[in-house]
């Protein structure tokens, strides 16, 4: 089946990423439609930690604008907490200091080290935009809705079967296949989630085993991470990994130990060398901007590449 005639942009892709970008071009007054292989709340994005935080993305110098135009936003949507599903949560970035950080670091407000009483070592204490991506993702499907877009689920064999005027390739990890870029990769992120017993201060922390651990508190829940398995492919959760993860977040706050488990997801993040934000100039006059590769930070820059994708839709206009 043919994209409709009337469409301006297909967006491919709608995890928040493509959701984002479609809703930024939908409200540009471009006619936008989205196609996804999965429906939204099912992506990848689905599986997210969703903490605003530079993770696993290059290149570091784009990184910082995307990141802060980002931020913006996010503390913006945050009055809107329970429509929008993003939260302002303090917390602690254990294990660093200020001199690692990029130059993003000096604008983001209140950033500072942390003190003892916060955590028992050396760290950053931050107030940082938390997403609930089970609201948000499809609050962005709502506000596209209301700019007059479209979600289709549908799979994609390839890029060419989208004849719309302008394509904007949000496809992540899928991109491997669909480009082909054989440089985009999966790093899998296991998550257990739990009844939360009253913690209300995220942790992103390396645990006493020497394994990453994370705590990213919602009002309903707690969310424990977590893992970052290079090249590994499978969605299914390891009983032992989640085992293993629980046990590192208890050490980290203990009161986590024995909480009920609600549920374990799984999310293959699309690592790159650099995300691919570029326009190629299709036959006919048509355009194809490719917007992928955000490995685990796809939440985190997810506005400033959308609005700089925009910008490469029609650059002259």
């Amino acid at each position: 089946m043919e994209s409709e005639p009337n469409d301006d942009v297909i967006v491919i892709g709608g995890g928040v990423v493509g959701l984002t970008t479609a809703v930024v071009l939908a409200e540009r007054g471009l006619r936008v439609r989205v196609w996804t292989r999965d429906a939204v709340e099912r992506t990848t994005s689905a599986v997210a930690g969703a903490l605003w935080w530079p993770y696993r993305i290059e290149p570091e110098a784009k990184v910082g604008a995307w990141s802060l135009r980002s931020l913006a936003v996010y503390e913006e949507l945050a009055r809107r907490p329970a429509e929008t599903g993003v939260r302002l949560v303090e917390g602690v970035k254990g294990q660093a200091r200020l001199d690692e950080l990029g130059p993003w670091a000096a604008r983001v407000p209140g950033l500072r080290a942390s003190t003892t009483e916060e955590f028992a070592g050396e760290g950053l204490w931050a107030r940082l935009p938390l997403i609930d991506m089970a609201t948000h993702l499809p609050w962005l499907r709502a506000r596209l809705a209301r700019a007059g877009g479209v979600v289709e689920e549908r799979t994609v064999a390839a890029l060419a079967e989208a004849e719309a005027p302008v394509v904007v390739n949000c496809t992540g990890l899928g991109a491997r296949e669909l480009v082909p870029d054989a440089s985009v990769r999966p790093v899998r992120g296991q998550l257990v989630i739990v009844e939360n017993p009253g913690i209300t201060t995220w942790l992103a922390a390396v645990a006493p085993d020497g394994e990453m651990a994370y705590l990213f508190p919602h009002p309903d829940r707690l969310v424990l991470g977590g893992t970052a398995e290079e090249d590994a492919w499978s969605t299914e959760p390891d009983p032992a990994v989640a085992e293993a993860i629980v046990r590192r977040c208890a050490a980290l706050r203990p009161e986590v130990a024995g909480a009920r488990v609600l549920a374990h997801r799984v999310g293959l993040r699309p690592v790159r060398d650099a995300v691919r934000l570029e326009r190629e100039v299709l036959p006919r006059g048509r355009s194809l901007v490719h917007n992928y590769g955000h490995g685990g930070a796809g939440v985190t820059v997810a506005w400033g590449c959308a609005e700089e994708a925009a910008g490469l839709v029609f650059p002259a206009a």
